[in-house]
């Protein structure tokens, strides 16, 4: 016997809002099957106004409350079963975000949580990484977002440290991240992976997969350090306009993929990490399995 039921998971982060509907497939005697459906990402980028002026701005608010009256009826057409809207660094630390997350209650009856980096963490983990990596072998966990990064050593198939900086891609854009942070976080590191012989890097976020998909590697094959750098430089000689017209990124990408890159290459440099392997889930992914294994509260539709 077949089921297939769909779950969506709402990730309103720093730079953009994002809707991901899965079918759950469930046959007897086999392993459910998480697959995606549809996903739809629009760029608000409420850092933008938090983090310089510390509160949403009441343009951001209406496209916002605009979004989440589109992804309801996206929803609704869907026929989506479940649904767990989570909001991170940009909507925690804004003075108004409270209130936004009532209005959008009161406009669209979608609920919203805001969690803490350590349960946006918790929630990643939850994407069943170990399908993803080589259990024998270390890795550090790197999720690039435009408030935070979140920071997880994983040995041997088993999570042994996490955290989450306040270093994210809109932040290093309003140069808003201290020389002070920097160092915490490359203390951190050092002192969470120097006892490893050998580490790789595990890559999520937009700005990472956009990369992994111009450098044409085959899925499961890692980027080299070599070659993240040496993108990284070229990105460099190309103005923000150059990067849209001659290098095909997207607006919202062309400026934040400087910053991310910065963050992916100091994880390497500083945990000795030769290659980062690019699995491609994030917090959405990780909402969809903590709805579906019921470690989250979520809603019906």
């Amino acid at each position: 016997m077949l089921s297939i039921k769909k779950y969506a998971a709402i990730d309103i982060g720093s730079n953009a809002v994002r809707l991901l509907i899965s079918n759950i497939i469930e046959q007897k005697g086999k392993p459910v099957l998480f697959k995606k459906n549809s996903l739809v990402r629009v760029p608000i980028r409420l850092g933008s106004d938090v983090f310089v002026q510390g509160k949403i701005s009441k343009e951001n608010i209406s496209r916002l409350l605009d979004t989440m009256q589109a992804f309801k009826l996206l929803m609704k057409s869907h026929k989506v079963v479940k649904y767990k809207a989570c909001a991170t660094s940009a909507m925690r630390e804004s003075a108004n975000g409270k209130q936004v997350v009532d209005l959008v209650l009161k406009t669209s009856g979608i609920s919203i949580d805001i969690i803490g980096g350590e349960v946006e963490a918790a929630i990643i983990a939850a994407t069943d990484l170990n399908s993803y990596i080589d259990p024998t072998k270390t890795y550090l966990y790197v999720d690039v977002g435009g408030g935070s990064t979140e920071f997880t050593v994983i040995h041997e198939g088993n999570q042994v440290a996490s955290r989450s900086f306040k270093i994210g891609t809109v932040r290093l854009l309003n140069d808003m991240v201290s020389k002070e942070a920097w160092q915490e976080l490359e203390q951190w590191i050092k002192l969470n992976s120097s006892h490893y012989d050998k580490i790789s890097v595990l890559g999520s976020g937009g700005n990472i997969n956009k990369i992994f998909k111009v450098s044409g590697k085959a899925l499961g094959k890692p980027l080299t350090y070599f070659y993240l750098t040496s993108y990284y430089n070229t990105l460099q000689t190309y103005s923000y306009e150059e990067r849209i017209t001659e290098l095909d990124l997207n607006q919202d990408r062309a400026d934040v993929i400087i910053p991310a890159m910065r963050i992916y290459l100091s994880a390497m440099k500083w945990s000795g990490a030769k290659n980062i392997y690019v699995p491609k889930i994030g917090l959405a992914d990780g909402i969809i399995k903590s709805i579906y294994y019921d470690t989250v509260t979520s809603n019906t539709q």
